[in-house]
């Protein structure tokens, strides 16, 4: 009788063991592969640490003109977006019926001084007793006080620009009824320009009046400018807990009501290496960073300072030279084996 299994079929499970033998030693090879990676050279640099705020810009006079009476609007005077002077006519309300009490007041006082003039020489010579010559200069000063208050109630009927400034989009037109709550224009004075910020009371000691604070107004140019800081609100907000600033922009214009990044300078400029922020590995208790050292993945743990737009700063951890891992990190792993690619720097990293 004939074997159950032929030649070839041996041989084919004698070429199949061997390929499971040599699998492992395949894979051992590939896991030695080194990982491609790109460093960056730790070095000094110059490094300013700030504080960042947010700020808005107000205009250095403003003002919502509003009528003190009701009444119709009878002229109409607003150039908008022009600049007018301090004292130009911009509103008149109606105020025919005072006009009309005023002159009535002015007859009635011209009288009332005929007749204390008569009585006043008959006085002299006995020809009236003082007190019909009291009453009649009682009168007069009477009608005074008429047309004083008068003239006080068509004085309320005229708007008028308090200052020089550039006056906004009119509100109302001509023929409209206006009460007290209407604004008629608004007017603001640009030619200097003051930044409001908050920052926690934990940084008021970095606040001084007569110091400056950067500000930028555009967050696409990256362009900051100077303000000096003018005054401070006495109070801290009890509910936030931050303290209020004011700050006069330098050589610069801004429109009132923008947003603005303000920073505040914490120390002066010192050297300290600064490490891309992504290139930090957080952990429940510590930040790591991955060095090159003989060509493998060294596992360092770092402690960090202040922080920029894309950038840490390290304060321990690192020493200059070293060469830290800022791609393929995570294909690292300790005493991986590393291929530098390239080396970046950390202008090139942040754009």
């Amino acid at each position: 009788m004939k074997p159950f299994f032929s030649l070839p079929i041996v041989f084919l499970v004698l070429v199949a063991c061997k390929s499971k033998q040599e699998a492992p030693k395949q894979q051992n090879n590939n896991a030695q592969q080194a990982i491609v990676v790109d460093v960056l050279i730790a070095a000094p640099q110059d490094v300013t640490n700030a504080v960042e705020a947010n700020g808005t810009v107000v205009a250095n006079e403003y003002v919502e003109l509003h009528p003190e009476v009701s009444g119709r609007l009878t002229y109409l005077n607003v150039p908008e977006g022009a600049h007018i002077q301090q004292g130009t006519l911009i509103a008149r309300i109606n105020d025919a019926d005072l006009q009309a009490q005023l002159n009535k007041s002015k007859v009635a006082l011209e009288l009332a001084q005929k007749t204390e003039e008569r009585l006043r020489k008959l006085l002299t010579i006995n020809g009236v007793n003082q007190a019909d010559y009291d009453a009649a200069l009682n009168a007069v000063n009477g009608y005074k006080a008429d047309i004083a208050y008068t003239q006080s109630l068509i004085d309320k009927t005229v708007i008028k620009a308090p200052f020089s400034g550039t006056v906004g989009l009119r509100q109302v037109s001509p023929g409209a009824y206006l009460t007290p709550s209407n604004i008629v224009v608004t007017i603001q004075q640009l030619d200097k320009t003051k930044i409001d910020f908050t920052l926690p009371e934990e940084y008021s000691s970095l606040i001084k009046k007569g110091g400056t604070v950067d500000v930028q107004l555009d967050a696409t140019s990256q362009q900051k400018r100077k303000a000096v800081i003018i005054a401070t609100e006495p109070q801290v907000n009890v509910n936030t807990r931050n303290l209020k600033v004011r700050a006069v922009l330098q050589d610069a214009k801004a429109s009132p009501g923008a947003y603005v990044k303000v920073y505040v300078a914490a120390k002066r400029d010192q050297k300290s290496i600064l490490i891309p922020t992504n290139s930090i590995i957080p952990d429940d208790k510590n930040k790591q960073v991955v060095l090159v050292k003989g060509g493998k993945a060294s596992f360092v743990n770092v402690e960090t300072g202040g922080r920029q737009a894309n950038s840490v700063e390290v304060v321990s951890g690192i020493k200059p030279g070293d060469s830290v891992v800022v791609t393929g990190l995570l294909f690292a792993r300790p005493k991986s084996k590393l291929k530098v690619r390239s080396v970046k720097t950390i202008d090139q990293l942040a754009n």
